[in-house]
């Protein structure tokens, strides 16, 4: 079934141009204009699939709408904003969205990461009776023998940046945030403070963006957050990020 998503934007120049790409991709696309609006689309008997939701609306804000649409359901919420402010997006996090895009932003940006959050729900739901197989992983980490391929080329990693990144794969597309990675990556070491994530993620990236060859960053920052790894980033040519300086 085509997959129904929910753009919630007061600025109908940027929606309509979110909506041709998300259609142009195959999507079932609908536009609301205010907190509401979206709300009784949210929490109705037929919610949509994905919602993309700003965080500045008239009425009711975005962040109010998800704290109360969570209530009524689980589906994925991406939170469009133009603000940079940390606390908005810690509380954002909390409330369970499931990624942020950061105004400006590339409609192709919105339609990968749309793409991303999506196949990881899909992952986590039961596989479907007679579905096609899948095809082989963009990452592959083989934790026995610790060996990691990106698109089929070898990538060697140092122990900590094999943890590392194994911690931000299992969940692509999820921002994670520097103690976040702490504690999933490095649990049992208590000589690694978290700007030393930033020397770590420095390195992996070097290390496969060499390995890709196609210059693509593989590992985006989110200003204020933290990291998260984008499978589907080879499909824009670049990850996004909410701000030009990294975190």
């Amino acid at each position: 079934m085509t997959a129904r998503i929910l753009v919630v934007e007061d600025e109908t120049d940027i929606a309509h141009i979110v909506l041709d790409y998300l259609r142009h991709a195959g999507y079932d696309a609908e536009h609301v204009a205010d907190g509401q609006s979206a709300l009784a689309r949210l929490t109705g008997p037929t919610p949509p699939d994905l919602t993309l939701l700003d965080v500045m609306l008239p009425g009711l804000d975005g962040l109010s709408v998800l704290r109360q649409a969570r209530r009524h359901t689980d589906k994925p919420v991406i939170m469009l904003t133009a603000r940079v402010e940390e606390v908005d997006r810690l509380i954002g996090l909390e409330l369970g969205a499931d990624d942020y895009i950061c105004k400006p932003f590339s409609p192709r940006e919105v339609v990968a990461r749309v793409k991303t959050v999506l196949r990881r729900g899909a992952a986590q739901g039961p596989a479907s009776a007679g579905a096609a197989p899948a095809s082989p992983p963009v990452l592959a980490l083989d934790e026995v023998h610790w060996q990691v391929t990106l698109r089929g080329a070898p990538v060697a990693l140092t122990p900590r940046e094999f943890r590392l990144l194994q911690a931000l794969a299992r969940q692509s597309g999820r921002i994670f945030s520097r103690a976040q990675l702490l504690d999933l990556a490095y649990g049992d070491t208590l000589d690694v403070n978290e700007r030393a994530i930033d020397s770590h993620i420095k390195n992996l990236r070097k290390k496969l963006k060499a390995a890709s060859g196609d210059g693509v960053e593989w590992i985006r920052s989110v200003y204020g957050v933290g990291f998260a790894f984008d499978e589907d980033a080879g499909d824009t040519g670049a990850a996004g990020s909410c701000s030009a300086a990294s975190p």
